[in-house]
């Protein structure tokens, strides 16, 4: 079967139209096939969580590239949705109800957090030697657990359709402790940086940590919760992504 027309594009795959109420997640070439594997196991194993997602069908392949079959869901990018608007209190709302349904679950046959992280600080080759110590010792110890955390909730990850939220991209789902997940959606949130040539920067940075701070007031999680967990997270990103 051939895939349709392009309905979506991001930085490691296309989005396709596939048969009827589905589509093609299309890796681009190159892009690893255990990648590809692990995003399908981790959508599997979340299938018959009860939050709103598309669910996976099956992996297939195309002139040398990989691809998941997905359920195809409507709506706008939460993203979208509250640049257009600027309701980041309502934007925060949305973010932490879709939260709270999918780290009530619980989930052991994915990654564990602390090795996603470790695996990175060990990659942080630009990083102080002294600095990558502490951040290992504060890793080790942060509490386990066996929450299910998404790894990637941000708005850009969220589908809104007529008030109701959908989760995307199950790439870096791993369990863990549920601080770490808020942890996570706070940097992506406000600590990823903004383009110097960005129009109207400096608004941009104080949405970002305004939806930031409103989205912890809703999952009533302070900073000081989370300190440690940011601290580890910024380091390991420097190995994640070496050129942000």
């Amino acid at each position: 079967m051939e895939y349709g027309k392009l309905i979506g594009v991001g930085n490691t795959a296309n989005v396709y139209e596939w048969e009827e109420g589905k589509v093609l997640k299309l890796f681009h070439q190159g892009y690893p096939e255990e990648d590809v594997a692990k995003e399908f196991n981790n959508a599997m194993a979340i299938r018959k969580m009860n939050f709103e997602k598309p669910k996976a069908h099956e992996i297939v392949s195309f002139e040398g590239k990989s691809g998941i079959i997905y359920d195809r869901v409507e709506g706008e990018s939460l993203l979208d949705w509250v640049m257009k608007t600027g309701d980041v209190k309502k934007c925060a709302e949305y973010m932490a109800k879709l939260h709270r349904t999918i780290v009530q679950n619980k989930i052991n046959n994915v990654s564990n957090y602390k090795g996603f992280l470790k695996f990175h600080i060990l990659r942080a080759s630009s990083a102080d030697l002294n600095k990558q110590k502490d951040a290992l010792q504060l890793l080790d110890k942060l509490p386990e657990g066996d929450t299910l955390c998404h790894g990637d909730f941000h708005p850009g990850n969220i589908l809104i359709s007529n008030g109701n939220t959908i989760v995307l991209d199950f790439m870096n789902i791993c369990h863990g402790d549920l601080l770490y997940d808020v942890a996570r959606t706070v940097f992506l949130v406000e600590y990823t940086p903004v383009p110097e040539e960005v129009y109207d920067r400096e608004v941009l940075l104080q949405l970002k940590k305004t939806l930031a701070d409103l989205y912890l007031m809703e999952m009533n999680v302070t900073r000081e919760m989370i300190q440690d967990y940011l601290l580890v997270i910024i380091m390991a990103r420097k190995g994640e992504c070496p050129n942000e």
